[in-house]
């Protein structure tokens, strides 16, 4: 108070205050465009001497490196200077400005034959290629790879639902993506019931937690062969959806039980005091504590769903993006290969993406 009245009373002593402020504002943001500039003079300056000492062929790699390590330096000086209400746009800009600068990056090395485009091929031509394979309908297997949705409602005129569903079922896509849902649900959700119990148990987890850590080790296509044992059509999708459930269910078991185990004693103390027990402690406290670390295990086990179920159609398929990748492989044609695993890629965005949305549903309280 006796500042602000000692302001008041000398208001020339406020007026220098004042300047002295802007003084060391004009300061900063002198010093931030110096900075910004130098980096953007040294970036120029990096390039130039690999271009002009012949050294992008031998060592791309390194100007590449290079050129990553000032981007990022650009980055965060401007990041410094970024206001509250444009930050979203800032961070989605490095989120998806940096793969727009690999694909030009690529796309550069290739078109001057510093890499074969033989074996990596530009995005250009991936783009292509992937635009070729969504459009076009293989005549010898009866598949597509996104199912031709713009012939569904012709379809549902002239033949009814039978023949808008034999358009989807022909779809690459929707056969991997029917695989992993089923797979997904079907190790998720027994995974997680019996994380739980092993989290709040310790004579259950006592006897399984060693057997399920020596089985979750095995390579999940290795136990595929034995899998197809078990059903009487070792070729058809239940080998396939099993082996996605038994990948995914390990990994949420051991995650959910860890979930459990590691809830702060506070929250059951809290819990206790407020009267809860038995299904209540577990509805209101145990699940909720527990439920960031089971989704960030849902995270892992979607991804390893996906990695499996690609793995298996390599194998033993005849539909699936991992099967037309293989295919692709096989004979050579690498830039529908580079396109089946933009399509994984895509795949892998989306349902993350779906995962997130579900999980600031269940758990508003985690919102950013």
């Amino acid at each position: 108070m006796s500042k602000l009245a000692d302001r008041d009373a000398n208001p020339a002593d406020a007026g220098a205050v004042d300047s002295e402020t802007l003084v060391r504002r004009h300061a900063a943001r002198l010093a931030f465009w110096r900075g910004l500039i130098w980096l953007v003079v040294a970036t120029g300056a990096w390039n130039a001497v690999f271009f002009a000492g012949g050294l992008w062929f031998p060592l791309w790699w390194l100007g590449l490196f290079g050129d990553f390590v000032l981007a990022v330096l650009i980055a965060e000086r401007v990041g410094r200077v970024v206001p509250l209400r444009g930050r979203r746009a800032y961070e989605r800009t490095l989120a998806f400005g940096f793969p727009v600068m690999a694909l030009v990056a690529w796309q550069l090395i290739v078109d001057a034959g510093i890499l074969s485009a033989t074996w990596f091929p530009q995005p250009t031509r991936i783009a292509q290629a992937l635009w070729e394979m969504t459009v076009s309908y293989d005549r010898f297997s009866q598949t597509s790879l996104i199912g031709r949705p713009w012939l569904i409602p012709e379809a549902l005129q002239k033949s009814g639902w039978a023949a808008a569903w034999s358009l989807i079922a022909e779809s690459h896509v929707w056969a991997t993506l029917g695989r992993v849902g089923a797979g997904f649900f079907l190790g998720a959700i027994p995974g997680i019931l019996l994380g739980v119990v092993m989290g709040m148990n310790k004579t259950v987890r006592l006897m399984l937690d060693t057997t399920l850590s020596a089985i979750y080790v095995l390579p999940k296509i290795a136990i595929f062969p034995i899998v197809m044992l078990m059903f009487a059509d070792p070729f058809g999708e239940g080998p396939k959806i099993v082996v996605v459930g038994l990948s995914v269910f390990f990994l949420m078991t051991i995650n959910s039980m860890a979930g459990v185990r590691d809830i702060d004693p506070v929250f059951l103390m809290a819990g206790r005091n407020y009267g809860a027990r038995g299904f209540q402690m577990l509805r209101h406290v145990i699940i909720p504590a527990a439920l960031p670390v089971i989704f960030a295990g849902l995270r892992l086990a979607l991804g390893t769903a996906l990695i499996v179920i690609i793995s298996v159609e390599f194998l033993r398929a005849k539909q699936g993006v991992g099967f037309i990748t293989f295919y692709y492989w096989e004979v050579l044609n690498p830039e529908k290969m580079y396109a089946g695993l933009v399509v994984v890629m895509i795949l892998g965005i989306l349902l993350t993406y779906i995962l997130q949305w579900v999980e600031r549903r269940v758990m508003p309280w985690q919102r950013d």
